[in-house]
C-alpha cells in the first residue's frame, strides 16, 4: 500500500523534479511545447504511461501549453506514485 508522503518527503522530491511546484495536496508542472500536434503527442506518450502504471494525472490542454497535476485522490494526498510519474513525465518532455 501506497503511503502519503510528509511535508519533508515531497520537499525533498521536488529538489529532483524542478519543473514541479506544489499546490497544497497535488503536484503541478505547466510546460509550453512548439505545436499543438507536438502537445498532444506529449499528452497521448504521457496516457501511454499513466495507464500501464494505472496512475493518471489531470491534463489541461490549452493550444501548445500543457500543465499536469498530479495527486493520488484514493489517498487524499501526494504519494511515491505521484513523484515518480512526474518524473516519467519530465522525461517524456525532454524528450519530444
Amino acid at each position: 500500500m501506497t503511503g502519503l508522503l510528509t511535508d519533508a518527503q515531497i520537499g525533498e522530491a521536488l529538489e529532483h523534479l524542478p519543473e514541479w511546484r506544489r499546490d497544497g495536496d497535488t503536484i503541478e508542472r505547466k510546460t509550453e511545447l512548439e505545436s499543438f500536434p507536438h502537445a498532444i503527442a506529449v499528452v497521448n506518450r504521457v496516457a501511454e504511461i499513466a495507464e500501464s502504471v494505472n496512475h493518471h494525472p489531470d491534463i489541461d490542454i490549452r493550444w501548445r501549453t500543457l500543465t499536469f497535476r498530479l495527486s493520488t485522490h484514493s489517498h487524499g494526498g501526494l504519494t511515491a506514485k505521484d513523484t515518480s510519474l512526474a518524473g516519467q513525465i519530465d522525461e517524456v518532455v525532454a524528450d519530444m
